[in-house]
């Protein structure tokens, strides 16, 4: 596991500008705002390429030091002023020393002009952990995606292409690590061509370095105290810097025209994929086979935002991290109380090898995201007794799943189309269709199949291995002393404080039933999981006294891969796949120049699991990117790990194909 990213160390000087402590440098002079703007907005000559964007047009930025975000403030701020409304701004910046949110506040209190922009990132500015961080403002017009983390760390797992840099690091003789012919690799790597470039600093080895990797370097006349500074431009091969991506994690090309997609299936993964699409620009068809949104596995009254994570920095745990972040955020624009709060979840110590699991989370992660507490900690917390400490989320708790999910939805883009049972999917002149019998249910360049393990029921994705897993809650009446539970706990199963007079308790694993009928069984089995929880909290809830007949449950699907990794992306024709790369059966290490066969404008989104709540909005971002030919939300890693064409692979190299 990577030493995780802490927060930044500020002093600050008589005037009230944050300086930092690690690097005894101020973040920005007396007059940043000016520096900022002459730097990098005018280098870059962003005001004169924002107006130049068509009404569909996209340019990204690329920083090296997020800081206060003085840099994305101003961009953003001359965005607005000279882009065309239908126009995109995606800025992209690392950070290995993130602002808390309090001194972020505190610094950009000192630019009142900004403040339309700095109060809409703050609102934002919450659950930023390490790694991949996405932020969304303006309805998806303005993209901000943090990398958390050292620089040589973070950048090296970015795919996308950067039209301008902005190099915001600390001076070089405060900060080498920022300025090192590795960094300036990986600022060509990611340089679209003609990308621009802007430092405030002239120093010539920095100069020399930029210009060895491709970038043509021109000195400056400077602003304030600085005599100098620093411009250039890409003149060079940026995928010559790095190996291509093996074809069968290599983006398709881009589809042209029509910007319509079909999303069939309205639970969270369909919602979300189709409020990513819309936000940039595209239309959407949603396609579900009930009369509403969130009917099946989406449907619970309650559903957790529980990071279950690993301290070695797997490629699950990354995603976790991201994707809580950007669910985290997103809940911000419900309404707290009846559509999700911010209670904190406590995951309890229930045994040795659990309480030691929890240590080494604790040793693997910042105490901001999780932190240990003792047995009298925990029961201060939850407002019961209960039989150990644990672990405490103090950013997670619970969430009303078809709230957020009417929320995403709520576009004029989106139309839902009610009962529409889509049996069969043909292709027909660059148009995916949609077909249920004899009936055409709907058309369009693109679908995307969000309808969990029903993926595999058509012939173009019947190979993906999908599996359904049955899980029923458990509804109770909230009592007056069961209203003191105040934070999701969970043990091997959970409970939730009462919504809309209610706890939802859970849940469970059934493997082998396909009937969602609610289970007796289930029911009793559930109040066993409570009572290991908190037998405190089971008396509260009188539980002994329910008549059992009368307990309400609710059952539905997870859906899961073997590898319990979301299946997130294109998709291929999976028998020529097995013919284009049928070397690898004999050879693992080659890779073929043959690009992959795809199914152009074919997509899913599936096997969320148990942790959809947290996975599939996330993803919705992935498979947009995809689409959109944008900076991918995730490290690359992490999205070749989620891919759809993992499977086939791996039945070509153990020879099973």
């Amino acid at each position: 596991m990577k030493t995780p990213s802490t927060l930044a160390q500020l002093d600050w000087t008589d005037t009230g500008h944050p300086r930092s402590r690690a690097f005894d440098d101020v973040y920005f002079a007396a007059d940043g705002l000016a520096e900022t703007r002459y730097v990098f907005i005018e280098q870059n000559q962003l005001a004169a390429r924002f107006a130049a964007l068509p009404d569909d047009g996209r340019l990204v930025i690329g920083e090296t030091g997020f800081g206060t975000g003085l840099g994305f403030l101003c961009a953003w701020q001359c965005f607005t002023a000279s882009a065309a409304p239908g126009a995109r701004l995606h800025f992209v910046s690392v950070e290995k020393y993130p602002l808390s949110a309090a001194d972020l506040t505190r610094a950009l209190a000192l630019w009142p002009e900004l403040s339309t922009y700095s109060q809409a990132l703050l609102r934002q500015y919450v659950a930023v952990h390490e790694g991949f961080q996405r932020l969304v403002f303006e309805g998806g017009r303005v993209t901000l995606t943090l990398l958390i983390g050292d620089a040589l760390e973070q950048l090296p797992c970015l795919e996308g292409q950067v039209d301008a840099w902005f190099l915001d690091g600390f001076a070089p003789a405060r900060n080498p690590e920022m300025w090192t012919p590795e960094l300036f690799a990986e600022l060509a790597r990611l340089a679209a061509p003609g990308a621009t470039l802007a430092t405030f600093t002239s120093t010539g080895w920095v100069r020399r370095g930029l210009a060895a990797v491709g970038f043509k370097m021109k000195r400056v006349a400077g602003i304030g105290h600085k005599w100098h500074v620093s411009r250039g431009v890409f003149l060079g091969d940026g995928c010559a810097t790095a190996p291509a991506a093996k074809p069968w994690f290599a983006r398709p090309e881009p589809l042209a025209g029509e910007r319509h997609a079909l999303v069939i299936g309205a639970g969270l993964a369909g919602c979300a994929t189709a409020a990513s699409l819309v936000a940039r620009g595209w239309r959407v068809s949603l396609l579900e086979r009930h009369g509403e949104v969130a009917q099946e596995a989406s449907g619970n009254p309650q559903g957790v935002l529980y990071l279950k994570l690993s301290a070695h920095g797997t490629a699950l745990s990354q995603l976790i991290l991201a994707g809580f972040g950007h669910t985290r955020r997103l809940l911000e624009q419900l309404q707290r109380g009846p559509d999700w709060d911010a209670c904190g979840v406590l995951q309890l110590a229930f045994d040795d090898k659990e309480a030691q699991r929890q240590q080494q989370l604790a040793d693997a992660f910042q105490p901001e995201l999780l932190h240990r507490l003792d047995r009298l900690q925990a029961e201060a917390h939850a407002g019961v007794e209960l039989p150990s400490g644990g672990l405490f989320y103090p950013e997670g708790g619970w969430v009303h799943p078809p709230a957020l999910c009417l929320h995403l939805v709520r576009h004029p883009r989106i139309t839902l189309l009610r009962h529409h049972q889509v049996a069969a999917l043909r292709q027909v002149d660059g148009h995916w269709q949609a077909w249920e019998g004899d009936r055409l249910l709907a058309s369009a360049p693109v679908v995307v199949l969000a309808c969990a393990a029903h993926v595999d029921a058509f012939a173009q994705t019947a190979a993906l291995p999908l599996k359904r897993i049955r899980g029923q809650i458990t509804r109770l009446p909230e009592t007056a002393c069961s209203a003191a539970l105040s934070t999701v706990v969970c043990a091997e199963g959970y409970v939730a404080p009462a919504r809309s007079g209610e706890h939802t308790l859970g849940a469970s694993f059934d493997f082998h039933s396909d009937d969602l009928t609610p289970s007796h069984r289930d029911n009793l089995d559930n109040l066993a999981l409570l009572e290991a929880i908190s037998p405190d909290l089971a008396r509260r809830l009188d539980t002994a006294s329910l008549p059992a007949e009368q307990l309400q449950g609710r059952a539905g699907f997870r859906c899961t891969s073997p590898d319990y990794l979301p299946i997130i992306g294109p998709v291929a024709d999976a028998q020529a796949f097995a013919e284009r790369f049928a070397i690898l059966a004999k050879d693992a290490r080659q890779v073929p120049e043959q690009p992959c066969p795809w199914l152009p404008g074919l997509y899913v989104n599936s096997g969320h699991g148990s942790r959809g709540l947290i996975t599939a909005p996330i993803s919705g971002e992935l498979i947009a990117a995809w689409l959109d030919d944008e900076p991918l939300p995730l490290p690359r890693e992490v999205a070749w790990a989620c891919h759809p064409n993992r499977f086939a692979l791996r039945r070509l190299i153990r020879n099973k194909a």
